[in-house]
C-alpha cells in the first residue's frame, strides 16, 4: 500500500524512521512518501522535504517566512494529490500538520496521526477540529485517553516511542568516560534567550561541587562562542555536541531544562532538578494560558511531583543548591526518585510504541 507521512522536526524524524521500518516489516511492499529527515530515508521513505527546511521557531520567524510555510503548504498538498497514498500519517508537527488534515480530510483521505498535539495543555478547543480532521490519533502518554475521553473522541495509546530508542542506546558498549571526575549533566535547552538567563544560574552549581565535572549538552541551534562566553570561567565545566545521550549514560545527576529532555534523563535513569526561567512577560501569558499542574513530563505522566521543578523566581543558587545536595548526597532521596522511575518506565515501556503505531495504521490503510 502507499503511505504519506508528515514530519517536520528532528523528533518527528527519529520516530517517523522507527514507525518506517515497523510498516516495512508489515507491509513488504510498501511504498512509502514523506516529509522527514536522514532517519527516515535510510529507513525506506522516499523524503520529498526535509525538515531542515521546515523549521521556524518562535512568533517573528514564523511572520518572517510566511511565504515560504504557504508555499511549502502548497507544495505538500499538490505532493500529496498526487501520490493518492492510502493513509496520510501526520507526526507531531501540528501547526503544520494540522492544516494538512483539513485539507486531506476534505479531500477524503484516511488521516492518522501519531504523537497528539499538546492540547491538554492549552487551547482545549482545538480538540474540536481534531475530531472533525483526524480519522486515528495515537497517543504516546497514558493520560491523553482520558483527556480525548473527556471530549467524546476515543484514541489509541500505543506507548512512547523514547522507551525503544533509549532502550536501544542504554544496551551500546561501553563509553569512553567524558572526565575522569564523576559527571554532573547540564541541558539547557535550544532556545538561545532562555539558555542565556538559566544557564549562569545552573553553573552557579560548579563552585559548589569542584569533585565533579558540570557537562553542558549543546544544542545545534548553539553556537560554539555564545555558550563558551557562559561556560568559560568554570574549571569544571565543558561541552559535548552531539552526545547527549553519552552524557546521559554516565551522569550521576542532571540540571534540566524543561521538555522531551525532562524524560530522556528520566527513562535513563538519572536524578534530575528541572529548571526554567524565561522572560517575565512571556512567562505571566504562559502561566495564564497553560492548564497544567506541572511543566515536566515525568511528574506530567506520574501526576505527582518525582523530579523538583524550579520555575521562574524560584530558580535561585540557593535553592538549586539544596536540591543537588539531596540528589547527591542522600541515598533515600535517590532511591525514591529510582523507585518512581521504575514506575515510570513501566507506565511508558508497557507496549512497543513504533510496532504498535504501523499495526494501527497498516489495518486502517486495508480497510476498504
Amino acid at each position: 500500500m502507499k503511505y504519506y507521512i508528515i514530519a517536520g522536526e528532528a523528533s518527528g524524524d527519529l520516530h517517523g524512521s522507527n514507525l518506517v521500518k515497523q510498516l516495512k516489516k508489515m507491509d513488504t511492499a510498501a511504498d512509502i512518501r514523506s516529509w522527514g529527515g536522514d532517519l527516515m530515508e535510510a529507513a525506506g521513505a522516499h523524503v520529498v522535504k526535509h525538515y531542515k527546511e521546515l523549521a521556524f521557531m518562535g512568533f517573528v520567524e514564523v511572520v518572517m517566512n510566511l511565504r515560504t510555510i504557504l508555499r511549502n503548504m502548497d507544495l505538500c498538498k499538490k505532493d500529496i494529490a498526487a501520490f493518492q497514498p492510502d493513509v496520510l500519517v501526520l507526526v507531531d508537527y501540528p501547526g503544520f500538520n494540522m492544516r494538512i488534515a483539513e485539507w486531506g480530510k476534505q479531500q477524503g483521505y484516511k488521516i492518522v496521526y501519531y504523537i497528539s498535539p499538546q492540547v491538554w495543555a492549552w487551547k482545549e478547543n482545538r480538540v474540536k477540529k481534531i475530531k472533525e480532521c483526524v480519522d486515528k490519533m495515537l497517543c504516546i502518554l497514558p493520560f491523553e485517553q482520558e483527556f480525548y475521553h473527556k471530549w467524546n473522541y476515543e484514541v489509541e495509546y500505543v506507548g512512547h516511542p523514547l522507551v525503544e530508542v533509549i532502550k536501544a542506546a542504554k544496551e551500546q558498549a561501553a563509553d569512553t568516560p567524558l572526565s575522569d571526575k564523576p559527571v554532573i549533566a547540564v541541558l539547557p535547552g535550544s532556545r538561545k534567550q532562555e539558555v542565556s538567563v538559566k544557564l549562569p544560574i545552573m553553573l552557579t552549581m560548579a563552585k559548589h561541587f569542584p569533585e565533579y565535572q558540570f557537562v553542558v549538552a549543546q544544542a545545534p541551534s548553539l553556537d560554539d562562542h555564545f555558550l563558551e562566553s557562559l561556560t568559560g570561567q568554570h574549571a569544571n565545566v565543558s561541552m559535548v555536541k552531539g552526545q547527549t545521550y553519552k552524557l546521559l549514560r554516565q551522569a550521576k545527576a542532571a540540571l534540566v531544562t524543561s521538555g522531551t529532555a525532562t524524560l530522556e534523563t528520566a527513562l535513563f535513569g538519572v536524578p534530575e532538578v528541572v529548571c526554567y526561567k524565561g522572560n517575565p512577560i512571556s512567562y505571566f501569558f504562559a502561566k495564564k494560558l497553560i492548564k497544567v499542574k506541572y511543566i515536566s513530563l515525568v511528574n506530567l505522566v506520574m501526576d505527582k511531583l518525582v523530579v523538583k521543578e524550579l520555575i521562574q523566581h524560584d530558580l535561585t543558587e540557593e535553592n538549586l543548591l539544596k536540591e543537588l545536595t539531596g540528589l547527591l548526597k542522600d541515598d533515600a532521596a535517590r532511591n525514591r526518585v529510582m523507585k518512581d522511575y521504575a514506575e515510570l518506565w513501566h507506565k511508558l515501556g508497557e507496549k512497543d510504541a513504533s510496532r504498535r503505531a504501523a499495526e494501527v495504521i497498516y489495518d486502517y490503510a486495508r480497510l476498504a
